[in-house]
């Protein structure tokens, strides 16, 4: 039995193509809003964070309506830290839309969410979008996109996908090349007519995988998924089960069954077929279960998500000023946080540290794992973090590290300074082409080679430098890699940062902080470019003395400090320093905040005694 009245599709794309400017158009086209309601722009970026830096994030469900037939919308992030995200929300939709950008063409995200969606055997709708640039090359596009298809080894029937051409942002679509389109219409039909209904058998015990989960205040845990036989009503008792571990049975039942209409969720008694439902009332359900009718246990198969690749250690605050910003420091709170984020995060893995004051936190890339930290800060959370580590696995005998396909896209003069920066790093050329006045790249490099590089290729390149990376595999062990060129300035004594102590600091490297902002012993206030740490006095006060000369008293002038975002701090760190992270500042500081202890343990590992 086909559900006629309902289409389930994902909207994936690599980051900045414009896959939510897409969901805008559709949700402004397809009944959604009132003529004359004013809708704020990229309406599915619900989160700060999102909007602020223009990229997607979660996952996030809406609908439209077209000729009668609602069309479930599925918005997914491009940025590859979030690819887990895309992965698990596929098993919801029956088809996708691969959004292409005009000028770009298929890029590292575009090959790896294409990969996945063919592997499910999902129909395929490709949206070349914004066709309004000026430099817009739509029939080099459409072969590259045909030559990813081959590439991915896509059957007869997914090489034949449609291809519409659109501009999200002025809301127009065409189906073709030398047509600029109205509207939205020719991408609704092709939804209508290419993208198959949802299947199942009203008839049959009920059946629900869930591909996501998130906690409300009010009802407590939801829980989204796609019914794919059977009927779901409220009151209903069910069984939670999950194909990989066969022993979870877990008697429950429906509380409220919620549907998406346009970008909100409304409460129904009872679903269809094929309609993508939010589920509350079910405390023990978890992301890769899935919901049956008690007469008939039968768990549907999840998608393995891809293994994390980078590690943190989070911690408790212990610092001189800890305490004393945040609304949550103890250690209870900051695992009850971090292991709620793992259920709702599959990328993301937790497990208790060597101590009861620390937690080993595993993402998919420093970007994941700073993402996670800025919403932690913004809510309240006060703790610390280590370095970001890559974790080893030993494959058949063999120190293995995972590897990263690097692609730059960098001004053709750049190009001896990137090779060199890339030979330190490890990173082995495997492709280079020219592009008009540009050069683009293609590395194989160890994903510890990249710590640090995005803000040295902005400097070599004068800030025209573009990266993006994808996850490849594990790889023999490449060697050392000397990570860091620099030193740290550390701060001698604990007080107020002081104009004449900054003046003096300020020859020794680039300052973190300004006059006025309050500093302990063993605190990071700015870096050395000649590479050694380097202790100085920054709260060092000028003697007062009788005696005046000329030129002495004037006015001392400081240069304006270097402020560090959190990724800079993240990439900043070295093995011995960590990264003090409260609501109100981000302190990067040694381990060790005494000098002469730090001394005594350098001493120690020069002679081998650690």
């Amino acid at each position: 039995m086909k559900n006629e009245k309902i289409r389930n599709i994902a909207i994936i794309a690599h980051v900045d193509h414009g896959k939510t400017s897409l969901v805008d158009a559709l949700l402004k086209q397809g009944s959604v809003f009132r003529e004359n309601q004013v809708v704020e722009d990229r309406v599915m970026d619900s989160n700060a964070i999102e909007r602020e830096r223009g990229i997607t994030i979660l996952s996030k469900n809406c609908s439209c309506l077209y000729n009668g037939v609602k069309i479930n919308v599925i918005d997914t992030p491009g940025h590859a830290d979030f690819g887990g995200e895309v992965e698990r929300v596929l098993k919801m939709v029956d088809g996708v839309l691969l959004v292409v950008d005009a000028y770009e063409g298929p890029m590292p995200q575009t090959r790896f969410v294409l990969e996945r969606a063919l592997a499910l055997k999902l129909k395929v709708v490709v949206v070349v979008n914004k066709i309004d640039k000026p430099d817009a090359r739509l029939s080099e596009v459409v072969d590259e996109v045909l030559e990813l298809f081959l590439e991915l080894d896509a059957d007869e029937e997914q090489l034949n996908s449609p291809f519409v051409f659109a501009s999200a942002r002025q809301g127009i679509a065409s189906t073709d090349i030398n047509k600029v389109g109205t509207d939205m219409t020719p991408l609704f039909d092709t939804i209508i007519s290419h993208i198959p209904a949802p299947e199942g058998d009203a008839e049959k015990s009920a059946q629900m995988l869930i591909s996501s989960a998130e906690h409300n205040d009010y009802v407590g845990k939801l829980a989204v998924g796609k019914l794919t036989q059977g009927k779901l009503s409220v009151g209903q008792s069910v069984v939670l089960c999950n194909y990989h571990d066969k022993a979870k049975q877990v008697r429950s039942k429906i509380v409220s069954l919620f549907v998406f209409e346009g970008v909100k969720r409304v409460p129904v008694n009872e679903v269809p077929i094929g309609e993508i439902v939010c589920v509350a009332g079910l405390e023990d359900v978890q992301i890769g279960d899935t919901i049956c009718d008690a007469s008939k246990v039968e768990p549907l198969e999840f998608v393995k998500i891809a293994e994390p690749s980078v590690e943190m250690t989070f911690m408790v605050n212990d610092s001189p000023f800890a305490g004393k910003e945040g609304k949550y420091v103890t250690s209870r709170h900051l695992r009850d946080r971090l292991y709620k984020e793992a259920v709702k995060d599959l990328s993301l893995k937790v497990s208790d540290g060597d101590t009861a004051e620390r937690f080993q936190v595993c993402g998919r890339g420093e970007m994941h794992l700073s993402i996670l930290i800025e919403n932690m800060r913004r809510d309240g959370y006060e703790f610390q973090v280590s370095m970001p580590k890559v974790l080893i696995k030993n494959i058949d005998g063999v120190k293995c590290e995972p590897i990263d396909r690097l692609f730059l896209d960098v001004p053709e003069d750049c190009t001896g300074t990137v090779m060199m920066k890339m030979g330190v790093r490890k990173g082995e050329l495997v492709g280079m082409t020219p592009h008009g006045s540009r050069m683009k790249m293609e590395f194989l490099i160890p994903e510890r080679g990249l710590f640090g590089f995005k803000s040295e290729l902005l400097t070599d390149t004068k800030g025209e430098g573009v990266i993006n990376t994808i996850y490849e595999g594990y790889e023999p062990w490449k060697g050392e890699i000397n990570r860091r060129e620099y030193g740290s300035l550390i701060a001698h004594e604990s007080g107020e940062a002081i104009v004449y102590g900054l003046f003096n600091a300020q020859e020794r490297g680039d300052l973190f902080i300004g006059a006025g902002v309050p500093v302990y012993a063993g605190m990071v206030v700015g870096q050395n470019p000649k590479g050694d740490d380097i202790v100085v006095n920054v709260c060092k006060k000028k003697h007062l003395s009788n005696c005046r000369a000329s030129g002495s008293d004037e006015a001392l002038r400081l240069t304006p400090p270097k402020r560090l975002s959190l990724e800079d701090a993240i990439e900043f760190l070295a093995d011995d320093e960590i990264l003090e992270v409260t609501p109100k500042s981000m302190r990067i500081r040694k381990i060790i905040l005494d000098h002469n202890m730090r001394l005594r343990e350098k001493g120690k590992i020069m002679r081998g005694e650690i």
